[in-house]
């Protein structure tokens, strides 16, 4: 990331770029940063946007090979077009004659490395992995935003900010606007201003849920379930999010016990880094087969809904009811 700031910064610019990888936020900011500094504002005859699989590659071809109306560059910005796993060839050979005042920008979620465009790319400009901040690196991003407003947060609370709000970034962007507003005549944000003005993101509840019933909470594990009831969240997401989530502790305890590393479950199941040390924390509550029965049972109660015999509010009830009840 070094590298973009710093093409930036001076304006050098490499033809063709590849910024790629599963945080969206990063991938969006750059996206902008780029746009703002290679072409003037309200430059429409010079830039060129192409969403979704369907890009016509002549046309593309034909455009880029069209010189800059008085400006010093054409800017071409893909997004979201799957050219880096199939289809890709045809742009890949232009690219290796692409002309010198034609510059492409490529934003995609995955790729496929071994593709023929995505060695293109690497050869004639620069490839960035964008991927999701671990939690050292949220924190720090965190402190320099609070930083710049002038105010100040503690750890623990930062700590209270991201299990509540959740980790994606741009999520965090827009509930830390809320809480500089909500501030704005004090330096110092707490936990009461996070719990006040910031919305729960439903993982949170759902990590809460589970905890609830682990610990054989029952009515905290329904009051947070109609507090998401409340929130206007269908039943059967509900329901869905939890066997999801107990799926998730059974894989990483399952993982744990093979000696696997907290980022190595993180990108072998696809979740942040952050939310692995919970998963960790919870799975050690039960037991790989209790586990497998809740899964079962969700699964089970997922069906029962779906073929009419049983309601769905009522579905989830009975799931964290039997689960969270104690044993006698």
């Amino acid at each position: 990331m070094k590298s973009l700031k710093q093409d930036i910064k001076t304006g050098q610019f490499k033809q063709v770029y590849l910024l790629y990888g599963q945080e969206s936020y990063l991938k969006k900011q750059y996206k902008n940063m780029f746009i703002k500094a290679m072409i003037p504002p309200g430059d429409t005859m010079n830039y060129a946007y192409y969403e979704g699989k369907n890009v016509n590659i002549p046309e593309v071809i034909d455009l880029a090979e069209t010189l800059p109306f008085f400006a010093e560059r054409r800017l071409l910005v893909f997004e979201d077009t799957g050219l880096f796993k199939a289809k890709g060839a045809e742009l890949a050979d232009y690219i290796k004659e692409l002309p010198e005042t034609t510059y492409f920008i490529f934003i995609e979620q995955e790729v496929d490395q071994r593709s023929k465009l995505f060695k293109a790319v690497k050869a004639k400009g620069h490839i960035t992995e964008l991927k999701v901040q671990d939690g050292a690196t949220l924190k720090k991003w965190i402190l320099g935003k609070v930083a710049k407003e002038k105010k100040k947060i503690s750890e623990s609370s930062i700590e209270f900010f991201l299990n509540k709000v959740g980790t994606d970034m741009e999520k965090i962007d827009g509930e830390l606007e809320k809480l500089f507003s909500y501030t704005y005549e004090r330096e110092l944000i707490t936990d009461k201003d996070i719990d006040e003005i910031c919305t729960t993101h439903i993982s949170t509840n759902i990590f809460a849920m589970i905890d609830a019933v682990a610990n054989k909470e029952q009515r905290k594990a329904l009051d947070l379930y109609y507090e998401l009831l409340a929130m206007k969240e269908p039943p059967m997401k509900i329901l869905a999010l939890l066997v999801k989530q107990y799926h998730m502790l059974y894989v990483t305890k399952s993982m744990v016990k093979k000696g696997f590393r907290q980022n190595e479950i993180a990108a072998k199941i696809g979740v942040h880094p952050y939310a692995v040390s919970k998963y960790m924390n919870q799975s050690r509550k039960f037991s790989s087969a209790e586990l497998r029965v809740i899964i079962e049972e969700g699964i089970d109660l997922e069906e029962r809904v779906k073929t009419g015999r049983l309601k769905d509010i009522l579905a989830v009830e009975i799931f964290l009811i039997k689960n969270s009840a104690s044993a006698t």
